[in-house]
């Protein structure tokens, strides 16, 4: 049934973020004109490519907010508004109607950072700059292969994850925050709002607690007595797989507030 409900989003969803990419794509193509343009001496000339280069910044802005507003009103439509008494008679369990969400929206997330490095590579590109990055990419691939190839693939691979789990964690905050918004009779919306912020006050102050107790507590103590130290490749690697650890039981804590409160407390009233 997951599939089901994967491929009924990234449908709905795409119809709305395949156009803006090309929007996107169209709208950069015609900065990297403009921008050229703008060293003439012809006044409208110039006007125009300002008005274009203007037109890209905001194109690259309303991407990102529309992927974060379409991630919000997808699961607040389906599971929280009238269709949730249809999406909740499906042989399908609140579990896989919130990784459905969280799947998608993370896919697109990534996709809109992905679609504006291109577009700002379509923005710059000239034949000079295609021709530097054939001659780059090689030795690149090379230095990599020479010295960093297993450190390079577990980087982009611990990379990877730590963006899917960022992404999933962000969705999820506001995901619990709508789920127990919504389990209330009145003011739902704004009830969403207030317990955003509270979420936000009470994992900030948790993160404050683990930083000082990291910097000055026992566990800095017992750090030092086990003479744990680590530097170069392996300190990156420890590095990312700490904050994939961290992110992963923060988005957890959401995703058990939202799923738990998805099944016992939801008034679609």
């Amino acid at each position: 049934m997951l599939t089901k409900l994967l491929k009924h989003e990234f449908r709905a969803t795409a119809r709305i973020m395949g156009p803006l990419y090309l929007i996107l794509l169209a709208v950069a193509l015609g900065f990297n004109f403009s921008a050229r343009l703008m060293d003439t001496r012809n006044v409208v000339l110039n006007i125009l490519a300002a008005l274009v280069i203007l037109a890209y910044v905001a194109a690259v802005i309303g991407v990102f907010v529309v992927s974060f507003i379409l991630m919000l009103q997808r699961f607040y439509k389906n599971l929280l508004g009238d269709e949730g008494y249809i999406m909740f008679t499906l042989p399908a369990s609140v579990h896989q109607h919130v990784w459905s969400k969280l799947i998608v929206s993370a896919v697109w997330f990534i996709a809109t950072g992905a679609m504006v490095v291109l577009s700002v590579f379509v923005a710059a590109a000239d034949v000079s700059f295609f021709t530097d990055l054939l001659d780059v990419f090689p030795k690149l691939f090379e230095q990599l292969n020479a010295y960093y190839a297993v450190n390079g693939t577990a980087f982009v691979i611990e990379f990877v994850v730590l963006m899917l789990a960022a992404c999933m964690s962000f969705s999820l905050q506001f995901y619990a925050a709508l789920a127990v918004g919504h389990s209330f009779a009145n003011h739902k919306m704004a009830l969403s709002v207030v317990f955003f912020f509270v979420f936000q006050f009470v994992m900030q102050l948790i993160s404050g607690t683990l930083l000082v107790m990291l910097d000055q507590g026992p566990l800095q103590a017992l750090l030092s007595g086990l003479n744990f130290h680590v530097s170069g490749m392996p300190a990156i690697h420890v590095a990312m797989l700490l904050m994939i650890a961290m992110t992963a039981i923060y988005g957890a804590v959401f995703y058990i507030v939202t799923t738990v409160t998805l099944k016992k407390r939801l008034n679609l009233e």
